[in-house]
């Protein structure tokens, strides 16, 4: 079963997740000279960033990516690098090294070369990554209906990078794979609110991945902490 850490609210959380991001990241830089960071985007993330960017690491040792991310300019609302560039990407942490998963390129297929070699700068496997869950059970671009969501779920998969549409998702995607994000030192799931218990016990019970693509990562065989609060 995964580790679960209930806060009172989103500060305490927040504080508690970067002490927990900043620990792996400080390990890896330690043992191999850098690290890598791979963080979600949306709304919930907002106050662990602004916590994470004040800590004292070597950020200039650390390079940080997105699990996923909105097929979108950064000038868009909607980009999920536009909210890394803003409350992380700033004060101590502006001296690490950001790697964005979109581009100029019309679609993520004509992008998706482009950014597989801008990943390549990174250290690999990387040293944390920090997942969200939507209300259908969606983490990364993995949401139910999506058009490469098996490929993306394959434990055995050989890609990395993934583009992603699906019903619910609103733009074109692209994303990490299953194997990719399981590959970490570290991996943390973080939900705030209430309504996402229920969608968290449900993805703890039985049902196929693919209706609730989250079971992929909590029915995985490494380990994994969940950080939650109303």
């Amino acid at each position: 079963m995964p580790g679960m850490h209930e806060f009172k609210d989103g500060t305490e959380l927040a504080r508690a997740l970067a002490d927990f991001v900043g620990a792996a990241l400080a390990a890896r830089v330690t043992r191999d000279g850098m690290a890598s960071l791979a963080v979600s985007g949306g709304r919930t993330p907002t106050r662990f960033f602004e916590e994470l960017s004040t800590r004292d690491l070597p950020w200039e040792k650390i390079a940080v990516t997105l699990v996923d991310e909105r097929w979108v300019r950064e000038t868009s609302d909607r980009s999920n690098a536009r909210l890394v560039r803003e409350h992380l990407l700033k004060g101590k942490a502006a001296a690490a090294k950001f790697i964005a998963l979109a581009n100029d390129a019309p679609t993520p297929e004509d992008g998706l070369f482009a950014v597989n070699e801008a990943l390549e700068e990174l250290s690999w496997p990387l040293a944390c990554v920090v997942l969200g869950m939507g209300d259908d059970g969606h983490t990364a671009s993995f949401f139910p209906g999506g058009d490469h969501l098996e490929e993306a779920l394959d434990p055995k998969g050989m890609l990395g990078l993934l583009p992603m549409r699906a019903p619910n998702a609103g733009e074109p995607r692209i994303t990490l794979t299953l194997p990719v994000l399981l590959a970490a030192d570290a991996l943390a799931l973080h939900i705030e609110g209430a309504a996402k218990l229920p969608v968290l016990e449900a993805a703890l019970g039985e049902g196929a991945e693919t209706e609730m693509p989250i079971r992929a990562v909590l029915r995985a065989s490494r380990p994994l902490d969940i950080f939650w609060c109303p």
